[in-house]
């Protein structure tokens, strides 16, 4: 049996990322934040309908992602996106698209042997 090689760095950094993104929840906290630039915690909150200490928890993991950045402001914690960390997933995840391979064939290609 063949192993597999172990995750480089990179690739441990793009599935976190896209484990926060995989949970419904935290996906519409991120689109919440894109069209809210800079919100605090109970602006999250209103617009979910979850619990305050549940909306902590998904930004805490949004923000361990490198997804959100978080910046205290009094008894508050003001939201935003992390651009790095966001053009860090595009490019990365567009870069690892490019080299897997397609295992089944194109529509196009199995209209074209029916013929």
């Amino acid at each position: 049996m063949v192993k597999a090689p172990r995750p480089s760095p990179d690739e441990l950094r793009l599935a976190r990322m896209l484990k926060a993104l995989g949970n419904p929840v935290r996906f519409q906290i991120l689109t919440y934040l894109a069209e809210h630039p800079t919100c605090i915690t109970r602006d999250i909150v209103a617009a979910t309908p979850l619990a305050q200490s549940t909306v902590s928890q998904h930004l805490k993991v949004l923000r361990d992602a490198g997804l959100i950045q978080g910046e205290i402001e009094g008894p508050a914690t003001c939201y935003c996106l992390d651009p790095e960390g966001l053009h860090w997933l595009q490019t990365h995840f567009q870069d690892w698209a490019r080299k897997q391979v397609a295992c089944c064939p194109t529509p196009d290609a199995v209209r074209g042997s029916e013929k």
